[in-house]
């Protein structure tokens, strides 16, 4: 059965992961606009930056937030300035990591929902004497409904199984920094495989929940779109 600290790692995990997904939804959702309607030659190095995260060593981003955040980084000494210490082995240093590594499964699907709208939509509003601030809340965003629905399971799925980024920046401190990735790993490296075997299992049932979750979103659009003549 679970013990108390696996409780303890799941809570965490999931604080984390709320905290991270709202915030990459509200940071997300405007760099996904912009990389969807734009035609800025920065567009293809954004985009490139976006992706790295898909591609990268988690270690390698994790080592580099580290020396970043640390006393002698350039975020590290701003934080300190601020009298707010630095953000390695913190909850919130967590938080500003996984922000970085997930930050391609919110951004990505909601550009490809803003993009497959086309353009027809907003000229169609601004006839009609919509502003673009009115646009973008009346027009843009619930017609990219499904792809932020979609970047909300994917970003809170991806932060719930991250661990080499979680473990280079948080380290491994009970109720602070442990997540249940860290803590799978510590019952394994103790060769206390039954408790690994139970909150593995938990892991593997969410797994399959987000999985089913995406494919009943998907079939849905794809149902809209047929009614529709899309």
């Amino acid at each position: 059965m679970l013990s108390d600290a696996d409780w303890a790692a799941i809570w965490l995990t999931l604080r984390l992961a709320t905290t991270v997904t709202v915030l990459l939804l509200l940071l997300g959702t405007p760099l996904a606009l912009w990389l969807a309607k734009t035609r800025s030659a920065m567009k293809g190095p954004v985009s490139a930056l976006v992706a790295m995260p898909l591609v990268l060593p988690p270690t390698v981003l994790g080592f580099y937030l580290l020396i970043f955040m640390g006393p002698s980084g350039p975020m590290g000494k701003f934080t300190e300035l601020l009298g707010l210490g630095t953000l390695p082995f913190t909850f919130w240093g967590l938080v500003v990591a996984s922000l970085l590594y997930s930050l391609p499964f919110v951004v990505q699907p909601i550009q490809n929902a803003i993009e497959a709208q086309g353009a027809r939509p907003s000229e169609v509003a601004a006839t009609l004497h919509s502003g673009p601030w009115d646009r973008f809340w009346h027009v843009t965003l619930p017609l990219a409904k499904p792809g932020i629905l979609t970047a909300t399971v994917l970003g809170f799925a991806h932060t719930v199984g991250e661990f080499g980024v979680v473990l280079m920046i948080g380290g491994n401190i009970p109720g602070e920094t442990r997540v249940v990735s860290v803590q799978i790993y510590d019952h394994v490296e103790a060769l206390e495989y039954t408790q690994a075997h139970w909150l593995s299992a938990v892991m593997i049932g969410f797994s399959f929940l987000v999985l089913l979750l995406l494919y009943l979103l998907q079939q849905r659009k794809s149902a809209v779109g047929m009614r529709y003549g899309n």
